[in-house]
């Protein structure tokens, strides 16, 4: 052996390094994949826009770290990544559109940088249309402006698979390993359930094949992003046991339950599809999730015909995995949950797409090409659609939440206060006040705490439109909100309502 010569490596890793020695020095289609990123947070501020208000979940995490009322409560399932992630913004400033932008920019980012891990895998074109396809998705855009955190599980994926791969190729990588560390990180950081689903593949790669270096990586990784959620298991739930089980009962207990109908029916804009027993949408609107895994399997089928089918096999599988305990594990759905499978089923398809388009010396297939282009048309038509109507009709509901702040306030109803009942959670973020709720998944508090505490701050008890209130509230005086009515209970010290 020469001066220098390092020792040969294994055979898979010898493949690898060969693709991957491409990735370094001038980064070619760095610039490719900045323009989808950029044009990614550019139209989540179009299409999406900074003035909408705060949901219902992303209160529960602002409002752990911000000024405008008291923290939520914050429920079992709930990791502190997202209010972290809020914190450089929320902390010194109430601005919702301030917050919004700080995110789309973030998220942006998050992009570009979870593509760049793969660079050497993937051509800087497919890389790029990887992007694209993840990033025009309606639920992509949606969420990538919101103090949510199923989209950067998403990113923490790209980049931990990605890094993974890249350590496998050349074990002197520490970048890659240290890509894999913060990916990990960042999934656990954000649900550390979430995490372990992802991860399983790699788990088995590292046992099976014995990688130790990267599966250190992995296992820091995944311990610096979960810790803190152990930790906060025993000091606010009773225990890691008493705070699972806690969650599985919020998420209506973890067992076999088929919900891929309900994934459909969330595909036309529901933010939460708990029940989900609507009707089916056209097929119009989910036409995509069916083609996504053919076109995916047809990556393989092209990477294996290549020669390169690890690069692609190990991001499909933990795809799978990602999706698997939320199309059969819980009786609802959510778009937002499948982000992370999305994301790394991305790369297989543009694969497939650029494949089909083009022959072997990379010329287009003008047929081919055509019909793709016009099937990615209606796909983007229709993605815009559900977005449209999607963003209207969520700035409707917080607008009414805001109006509802607003007569509440009026009506004397201001910090320190307590609001309970219906929706009592963003409406009592929007009035400044403190929420409570005696039962359900949220239940941090009893009638008697409730009562003692309207003998010295404003008490609200919200219900539906002719709703019943709680039996406390009975006598207390009805006003009329917007889409809500609210009971208040006497002015301590006036006999009367605030």
């Amino acid at each position: 052996m020469t001066h220098g010569t390092k020792p040969m490596p294994m055979r898979m890793e010898g493949r690898f390094r060969a693709t991957v020695s491409g990735g370094s020095g001038r980064a070619p289609g760095a610039g490719l994949l900045a323009a989808v990123a950029g044009a990614f947070g550019l139209a989540q501020l179009l299409l999406v826009r900074p003035t909408l208000g705060l949901g219902w979940d992303e209160v529960v995490y602002v409002s752990q770290v911000g000024t405008e009322a008291p923290a939520a409560f914050f429920s079992a399932p709930r990791s502190r990544g997202v209010s972290l992630l809020a914190w450089p913004v929320a902390s010194w400033s109430s601005s919702t559109t301030l917050l919004r932008v700080y995110l789309a920019v973030l998220s942006a980012l998050g992009l570009y940088l979870a593509l760049r891990a793969w660079r050497g895998f993937f051509p800087p074109r497919v890389l790029a249309g990887a992007g694209a396809l993840f990033a025009t998705l309606w639920v992509t855009l949606f969420y990538g402006p919101q103090a949510m955190p199923n989209l950067w599980v998403a990113f923490g994926a790209l980049t931990c698979v990605g890094c993974f791969l890249r350590a496998l190729g050349d074990r002197h990588d520490r970048r890659a390993l240290w890509g894999v560390l913060a990916g990990a990180a960042l999934m656990a950081w954000m649900r550390p359930t979430d995490a372990v689903w992802v991860t399983l593949p790699l788990i088995v790669v590292v046992l099976v094949g014995r990688h130790w270096r990267p599966g250190a990586a992995l296992a820091v990784g995944l311990s610096a992003g979960g810790v803190p959620w152990v930790i906060e298991a025993f000091l606010s739930y009773g225990g890691l046991r008493e705070r699972l089980h806690e969650a599985s009962r919020i998420q209506g207990g973890l067992g076999w339950n088929l919900a891929v109908d309900d994934q459909l029916r969330s595909l036309v804009g529901s933010a939460l599809c708990r029940p989900c027993n609507g009707e089916m949408p056209h097929p119009v609107v989910y036409a995509w999730w069916f083609v996504l895994p053919l076109l995916a399997a047809y990556g393989l089928a092209v990477a294996f015909r290549a020669r390169r089918t690890t690069r692609t096999l190990i991001p499909l599988a933990c795809a799978a995995t990602a999706a698997f305990p939320y199309l059969f594990l819980i009786g609802y759905a959510a778009p937002r949950f499948l982000l992370p499978a999305y994301a790394l089923l991305a790369l297989a398809v543009a694969d497939a797409l650029w494949h089909l388009a083009t022959g072997p010396a990379g010329r287009l297939r003008p047929m081919a090409a055509t019909v793709i282009a016009l099937g990615l048309a209606g796909h983007l038509a229709v993605q815009y659609a559900v977005l449209h109507r999607t963003v209207d009709r969520t700035t409707a509901d917080r607008e009414a939440w805001a109006r509802s702040a607003a007569e509440l306030n009026r009506l004397g109803v201001r910090s320190p206060c307590l609001l309970t009942g219906q929706e009592a959670i963003p409406v009592a973020y929007y009035t400044g006040c403190d929420s409570a709720a005696t039962r359900g998944h949220n239940a941090n508090t009893t009638t008697a705490e409730i009562l003692r505490t309207a003998r010295s701050v404003p008490v609200g008890a919200l219900t539906e439109p002719g709703g019943t209130p709680p039996r406390y509230a009975r006598a207390w005086e009805l006003h009329r909100l917007d889409g809500l009515e609210v009971r208040i209970a006497p002015t301590p010290g006036a006999g009367g309502p605030g």
